[in-house]
């Protein structure tokens, strides 16, 4: 029985991984960090019975130590970040503060615990993002475990530096550590700052969708799901020492992307009168065509272009595989985020229709 210690483990990724293993390994204990900042929310770890929830932050070393020694465990799991390129731009203090020095802490907590020990077996599994490695050309080739660092915002060069700490506490002090480097995730529980569920909520009040300039930008998008299978994979096959690049398989543009929703939401509501009830303000309820409401924005300072995994290595090695396709996961998505209009309406505060106001203003 394992004994895992999930930080971030009520955000979005986060507390899917947590749905995932509850579900598949019954018996293992889990115990969640998280210190409820805007994105994190308890709502999003109901119903995953036998879960031990903390509040707390990452930074506080004693506190992790102390969770680490009296609990037995073995296992971090680590997705606590400031994660949003541009919540970063305007605000990067924050995005050091817990993606490098809070992962600092976590390192430091492992190493006086497990290292001081009885030199049992032990993991800390860092999930860590694609955009550490650039921006790619349209003919260059899928980013790789191998391809060099180039990140391009204080998101990106942020969980770069963790990156790079993670695998020094390995290599100087023999922490027993691996890392993910994931694609775009989308799925259950998704923020609404990031370009799916936001799209999809302005389509339901019949507010603009705004394009980020010609929409080109190229993303590998993966359904969370897969990514949890992903880590599943590299905690249970994957060697100590190693970085594994998950991908999803789906290499879009973000206007391909935009268009599916768009006609996916004209569906919904021609299949299901209802929806025009809840939803009014849709066009869709009005038979008018969702795309009506897209609109131009002023493009992000720095915006990558195009990313993509080359996830060679971890089929290879770990036997993972995207189970579901950019469609059959886009409308496993579609249909959560409508059977739970609650959860949406729940997180969606003044603060966050303010911060929506500031980055996207159209042109």
């Amino acid at each position: 029985m394992a004994k895992l210690l999930v930080t971030g483990g009520a955000g979005f990724i986060g507390a899917n991984f947590v749905h995932y293993w509850r579900d598949r390994h019954p018996d293992d204990a889990i115990t969640v960090l998280d210190a409820l900042t805007y994105a994190g929310n308890r709502a999003n770890l109901a119903g995953a019975n036998s879960v031990d929830f903390v509040h707390g932050d990452i930074k506080d070393t004693a506190l992790v130590e102390s969770l680490l020694a009296t609990r037995g465990i073995d296992t971090i799991v680590h997705f606590a970040a400031e994660s949003h390129v541009d919540r970063s731009i305007h605000g990067p203090a924050a995005f050091i503060d817990t993606n490098i020095l809070g992962t600092m802490s976590l390192l430091t907590a492992a190493r006086a615990t497990w290292l001081a020990g009885d030199g049992k077996p032990h993991r800390f599994h860092h999930v860590s993002t694609d955009e550490v490695y650039g921006s790619l050309g349209p003919n260059d080739p899928a980013f790789s475990e191998t391809t060099p660092y180039a990140p391009n915002s204080p998101y990106s060069a942020s969980k770069a530096a963790s990156d790079h700490l993670v695998r020094a506490w390995h290599h100087t002090y023999g922490l027993e550590v691996t890392t993910s480097n994931c694609s775009n995730n989308y799925g259950p529980y998704q923020f609404p700052e990031k370009l799916i569920p936001l799209f999809l909520i302005n389509a339901l009040h019949g507010r603009n969708l705004p394009i980020y300039g010609d929409g080109m930008q190229i993303r590998d998008w993966l359904h969370v799901e897969d990514h949890c299978r992903g880590i599943e994979a590299v905690l249970l096959r994957g060697r100590v020492g190693e970085t594994y690049c998950i991908g999803g398989g789906a290499e879009l543009p973000n206007i391909t992307v935009i268009d599916t929703l768009c006609a996916a939401v004209d569906a919904a509501f021609a299949a299901d009168p209802a929806l025009a009830t809840r939803f009014p303000d849709a066009p869709a309820a009005r038979g008018l065509a969702t795309a009506s409401l897209k609109t131009t924005v002023a493009d992000r300072p720095g915006h990558d272009r195009r990313y993509a995994i080359d996830e060679t290595k971890a089929r290879a090695e770990l036997g993972y595989a995207p189970a579901r396709t950019f469609e059959q996961g886009f409308a496993a998505t579609l249909g959560w985020y409508l059977a739970n209009e609650a959860w949406w309406r729940g997180v969606l505060d003044g603060s966050y229709r303010d911060w929506v106001d500031m980055n996207y203003t159209a042109r």
